[in-house]
């Protein structure tokens, strides 16, 4: 599995980005997807999830209403489309393939994950 994320910029607050990650060597449409993020000085953080049907998705409060994440299995791709992003959605966002079907928020029930995109948002 070679997770790529892309989509990653500056932006300033109010703006949206769409992130994307795309499996280049193996699908993951059998495994749940999520994205992550990690600011600085801080603990990674889930941020939203989807289950390997697509029909399941969870996403953090601080992001609901304003990120969506969805899936293309045919793709093998998995998007996140940033809404309205506020200063504090600045980090280094990643995406992970689960272990199981659906997406849980630890960190730690993730088998591979992406090098990591930039996003930062400015006021």
């Amino acid at each position: 599995v070679q997770l790529q994320a892309s989509g990653g910029g500056l932006v300033q607050a109010g703006e949206s980005l769409r992130l994307s990650c795309q499996n280049s060597r193996r699908t993951f449409s059998n495994n749940g997807v999520a994205w992550f993020r990690q600011a600085p000085g801080k603990e990674r953080e889930f941020v939203a999830g989807i289950s390997w049907r697509g029909g399941e998705t969870t996403a953090a409060d601080s992001v609901k209403g304003r990120f969506t994440i969805s899936r293309d299995n045919a793709k093998n791709t998995v998007y996140l489309q940033m809404n309205n992003l506020k200063p504090e959605d600045t980090a280094v966002y990643y995406c992970a393939v689960a272990l199981s079907s659906y997406a849980p928020t630890e960190s730690r029930l993730y088998r591979y994950w992406g090098q990591g995109t930039q996003v930062t948002v400015s006021s």
